[in-house]
Order: structure tokens, then sequence, then C-alpha cells
């Protein structure tokens, strides 16, 4: 299978196309007035930003009645006198920057490179960084059951089936196994996380952040979203793989990594 490699050629690349270390001194961000069309709700609307060093395409997250909610900025106005208490702010923008390389596998580009593409940065593409102020109680099960037999999941036939669906749908948007551990994202309705141990075959510790108490449709579509891409490493990059990989779906990779950059270059070889 040929690699895709990628290198939007941002201000973050050098001439090779590799990553640069971000620079830690911090820049002064100067408030901004900046328009944010939401294609969900094919609005316009107008945003104060005070904490990111926006630009024109780049995507966000605000609070308010549109919390949650992608949305790209379509203008940046740095002249202006407003009340700063009417406007709703700007809480995320999505960390677009990525180089490297992909492989195909089925729906999902594959990497096995843990510095392409990591958890952190795919989560700001759904939704806005910030602390976690909720409290969870877990309880863990190291039994687990093996993956190629779902019967140790004791889970329903209508939460099963809706699982395959969401499978067979291409929710899980994003899934990466560091070694034993494995977390993914999965699109309902709204982003879930999930997260897994599997060793030699076996899962474990199976949790999802969705207010179900039980086994849900998330986490059986992303057991069978495993399972596809093993068996797919297995038949195409065994050479490849050693302990990490992580896969991320053809049409959100296009909407951040390459929509959102308009000197991105693909090369195939």
């Amino acid at each position: 299978m040929n690699p895709i490699g990628f290198n939007p050629f941002s201000k973050h690349t050098d001439k090779g196309g590799e990553k640069k270390p971000e620079s830690k001194v911090k820049t002064e961000i100067k408030p901004t007035i900046v328009q944010i069309f939401f294609p969900d709700r094919n609005r316009t609307l107008s945003y104060y930003n005070d904490r990111f060093d926006l630009r024109v395409g780049d995507i966000v997250f605000v609070d308010g009645k549109l919390e949650g909610l992608r949305g790209r900025v379509t203008a940046i106005s740095t002249h202006f006198k407003v009340k700063v208490e009417d406007y709703k702010r700007v809480v995320g923008v999505a960390d677009t920057h990525v180089v490297g390389q992909f492989f195909q596998a089925g729906a999902h580009l594959i990497t096995f490179d843990p510095l392409v593409l990591p958890w952190k940065q795919f989560c700001s593409w759904v939704k806005p960084s910030q602390e976690d102020e909720t409290e969870y109680y877990i309880s863990y099960d190291e039994d687990g059951f093996p993956l190629d037999d779902f019967s140790g999941l004791k889970v329903t036939e209508v939460v099963a089936e809706r699982g395959l669906d969401y499978y067979r749908e291409n929710r899980v948007r994003y899934l990466c196994l560091d070694g034993v551990q494995g977390r993914a994202i999965v699109e309902g309705t709204k982003p879930y996380e999930v997260e897994f141990q599997c060793r030699d075959g076996q899962i474990s510790n199976l949790f999802c952040d969705c207010p179900c108490g039980y086994t849900c449709k998330h986490e059986v579509a992303v057991l069978l979203q495993l399972r596809e891409t093993l068996e797919i490493i297995e038949k195409n990059y065994a050479a490849q793989w050693d302990s990490y990989f992580a896969i991320v779906s053809k049409p959100m990779f296009y909407t951040f990594a390459v929509d959102a950059n308009p000197k991105a270059v693909l090369s195939l070889s």
C-alpha cells in the first residue's frame, strides 16, 4: 500500500517539511472582533476574542447558544469600540497543523508515528481545550474479554445493533492504540471519548464518557473499528506497526488538515 505524505507548509515547518519546536516566548494577544461562520446553522455571527492569535480560515469554538458547534473564522477586526459584555467569546481553536505520513485504511487514514496526529491534537478538532472539573468514579474490570468474541461484552441486542450502525456509518472519527492503552472519539449527539486497554487480543477497562452507566453503542462501534483496523494492519502494514497507531476519518482529515490549510500539499508515492 502506498503512503500519503502530508505537509501544510505552515509557519511551523522548515523547508524539509518537519515540525519545528514551538517557541516558548508568549506573545501578547491583541483583542479582536471576529466573524465566524457556522455551517450547521448556516449563520455568521460576531464574537470577542482575547485568547487566541487567530487567522481567517481557523476553525474555532465559542461559548453561548452555539457552544460545541465548530465555526470557521471569516473576518477579523482590530479596530472597534464595543461593550465586551455584549459579546460571547471564542473559547477554543483547532490545531490543524499536521505533518507526516499516512496510509490507506478503509474509510480512515492510518499513521504509525505518535507525533503526527496525537490524541490531544485531534481532541482540539472536536471540542475546546479546557480543564475538566467533572468528577468521575471509575470501577475497573481486569478480567476482560477477547476482541474476537463479544459475548463477554454483556451488551443488549438493541445496543449491539446501534453500535453496528455507528461503526458502519464511520462515526468512529479517531482511534489510537499506544502500547496497550487505547482511546477513541465517536460522533454521537456530541463527540464522546472511549478508552480501553487491549493486551494480547483481550479487551479490558472499557469506558465511555456518555451518560450511559452500562456498555453503550459508542463502545461497541469502537471495538468493531479496532478489530477492523488490526486486521488491516496485519494484512498490509505489519512491518510499519511497532507499538502505536492512530486512525482518522478521511472527511475529518480533509476538513481540518487540508481544507483549513490553503497551502497544504498532498504527495503520493
